[in-house]
């Protein structure tokens, strides 16, 4: 019998509707409930593409007996983390806090207030290595609830008064000296044989890459080409279908973690549209074909992410083995495929299956490319994995600002036409009574109010798109957005907090300017303020840039593998950015000078047919003698326009 998350709009809720669990979404009800029955609240928080959320969910909530005793001792209440970020925020600082870990699925227990006073990850249904089985945890923490109340207490307040303890943000100048030292930290950190940083497991470092793209210099890009080559050419990638996984489980990037992220996909295309070299292309055409082919709702956004598993086993639907191969192109084009995709007898999987790489480059084109072709086609009988179809603001703001930037370099219109579509999504959907919802499913908005991070990439995509149409209803959209993100959630240090002043209060009011999976709001809303500066001359947004950058400065120093969205955003402020106008009729002359224009990673470019008092970029601003002519500016001081392709990479330096 279906339980109350029958209800949810969430496709990770929905998984979890038919448990015998008596679940309860995040509602005052729930703690109204817990309170009538004076018992604690199990919070587990998932998403629907994560691998060992469904491995507790088989194990645990699908389980009769676990499901009475939590029915009995607890009210449960299960969070979409991708919903409700600031929800999952909270919680996760408090379970790194206890643990000195965080992750997926993740399992806390709360008193009637939202205070913790245990946390932890994955529990296994029988004890295992040293952890104890998810039914002992429940038992024990239902008895200390009722005979060790007061120690319950003692550590919800100890936790309470560390999740409000706001860590100082000691403001300081992100200036060039910072850049070139993260540079440099950054070399120390990298994996000179594997490309990224650190070891297994290891996550495309895409926020990182864009900041060294942007900082040009040749140790900069040297790690930047080293590490798209070998994320490209590995398992992490799709040699078929295009598209990332969400990591690798070892430094090679040989075996993925087979869910495919929206937002990865995202800033990974936004890299490659940046970078400009061969491999960048060939990554990020497959990176936008995936996004149109696998990711698009019929309403015109992106939904979230495809899920590791497919017939309940992960990564089922991507490997291959030898025979499967030869059975799919026959003897010799098979075997000849095995070994262009590293496919062995043995597996580099499981189960004597592969995952595809592309170690080196095929010796006939041409038959790669109908290989590839007649694999893809097999593969798509295969029971595909499932996919999470919400649409989450702050995501799609990234893949407008990813395509939109391929679909300039390549000139690809239908990059550009999809962009626009999921543009509009947002607009039309998202954007109710002049703020931001975060999610929508099947074109009906969620009732989650956007956080910081939603604010900043979607305006951050708008200016992408104004920049790409010359649509004036973009700016409009962009800077309503930003002006609402000033007023309602910046903090007294210049900084910002991660949730609305309005929003709903939490145990603790959630900010964290440090990058994760996607950017941080600060670091989101940043990128946003610097163009909008560059594109209006609004001297309140780079000066709101300004000092939320300078509460950066600590972590930018320490640890920039975590900062890399907001240096990059610190790159373009102090080279200006570039402020350049393009404007004159369609056609190749324009097109040569808007190419120039857009090869520079920092500069904010708007491409228009003649001025446009709506846009101050473009205001008075037109041919010169006929001629399409480009207008560049720094901090709102142009030089004189200029009408040939050299001039202006003269002008650009």
């Amino acid at each position: 019998m279906p339980n109350r998350l029958a209800a949810a709009t969430s496709p990770y809720l929905l998984q979890h509707a038919s448990n015998p669990v008596d679940w309860w979404e995040w509602s005052p009800e729930a703690f109204e409930e817990a309170r009538r029955r004076n018992v604690p609240i199990l919070l587990s928080v998932g998403y629907a593409a994560c691998h060992w959320c469904h491995v507790m969910a088989h194990e645990s909530f699908e389980d009769q007996a676990t499901a009475d005793y939590l029915n009995e001792h607890y009210v449960s209440i299960k969070v979409d983390r991708e919903e409700r970020p600031d929800v999952d925020a909270i919680y996760m600082q408090a379970t790194t806090a206890m643990t000195g870990h965080g992750g997926w699925p993740m399992t806390c227990v709360l008193d009637h207030e939202g205070s913790p006073f245990f946390a932890g990850t994955y529990f296994p249904p029988q004890p295992r290595h040293g952890q104890p089985a998810f039914s002992q945890v429940l038992q024990g923490l239902s008895e200390a609830w009722v005979d060790r109340g007061h120690d319950v207490a003692r550590v919800a307040a100890n936790l309470r008064e560390h999740l409000n303890q706001q860590a100082a943000l000691v403001a300081g100048s992100v200036d060039r000296e910072v850049l070139d030292k993260a540079v440099t930290r950054l070399r120390t950190e990298f994996d000179t044989a594997n490309g990224g940083f650190g070891g297994a497991p290891k996550f495309p470092p895409s926020m990182v890459l864009e900041f060294l793209v942007r900082h040009g210099s040749s140790d900069a890009l040297a790690m930047v080409d080293a590490t798209l080559e070998a994320m490209a050419r590995g398992g992490i990638h799709d040699q078929l279908g295009g598209g990332f996984a969400r990591y690798a489980v070892d430094a090679g990037w040989v075996v993925p973690h087979f869910e495919k992220m929206l937002y990865d996909n995202a800033l990974l295309l936004r890299v490659c549209a940046d970078r400009r070299t061969p491999m960048a292309a060939w990554a990020g055409e497959g990176i936008a074909d995936f996004l149109l082919r696998e990711l698009r709702t019929d309403e015109g956004g992106f939904a979230s992410a495809l899920d590791a598993d497919s017939e309940g086993v992960e990564g089922k639907f991507y490997a291959w083995t030898p025979a499967q191969l030869v059975e799919v192109l026959g003897a010799e084009d098979g075997a000849w495929a095995a070994e262009v995709f590293t496919v062995t007898e043995t597996g580099t999987f499981e189960h004597g299956a592969s995952t595809l790489q592309l170690l080196r480059d095929p010796d006939d084109l041409d038959r790669w490319i109908d290989v590839r072709a007649r694999l893809l086609a097999a593969r798509a009988e295969r029971v595909r994995p499932e996919r999470d179809d919400k649409v989450v603001a702050a995501w799609n703001g990234l893949a407008i600002s990813g395509l939109t930037r391929l679909a300039a370099w390549l000139d690809e219109q239908r990059y550009l036409d999809a962009a626009v579509a999921a543009g509009e999504l947002l607009m039309e959907v998202h954007v109710v009574d002049g703020r931001l919802r975060r999610v929508s499913r099947d074109g009906v908005v969620g009732t989650p109010a956007g956080v910081l991070e939603d604010y900043g990439a979607v305006a951050a995509g708008f200016l992408d798109l104004l920049q790409a149409t010359g649509d004036p209803r973009w700016l409009r959209a962009a800077t309503s957005l930003l002006d609402t993100a000033l007023e309602h959630f910046r903090a007294d240090d210049g900084g910002f907090f991660d949730t609305a002043d309005d929003a709903e209060q939490l145990v603790a009011r959630p900010r964290d300017p440090s990058d994760n999976a996607s950017p941080s709001g600060l670091s989101a809303l940043l990128h946003a303020l610097v163009a909008s500066s560059a594109v209006t001359g609004d001297l309140r947004h780079r000066e709101a840039a300004e000092g939320a950058l300078a509460t950066v400065h600590a972590l930018a120093v320490r640890t920039p593998r975590f900062a890399g969205w907001s240096l990059a955003a610190a790159a373009a402020m102090l080279d200006g950015p570039h402020e350049i106008a393009v404007v004159g009729p369609a056609g190749a002359p324009r097109d040569m000078l808007a190419s120039v224009a857009r090869a520079h990673p920092t500069a904010v470019v708007v491409v228009a047919d003649g001025p446009d008092e709506e846009i101050p970029l473009l205001a008075g601003r037109g041919p010169v003698d006929g001629n399409p002519a480009a207008y560049v500016c720094r901090h709102h001081v142009c030089a004189a326009p200029v009408t040939e392709v050299e001039a202006l990479r003269d002008a650009l330096g």
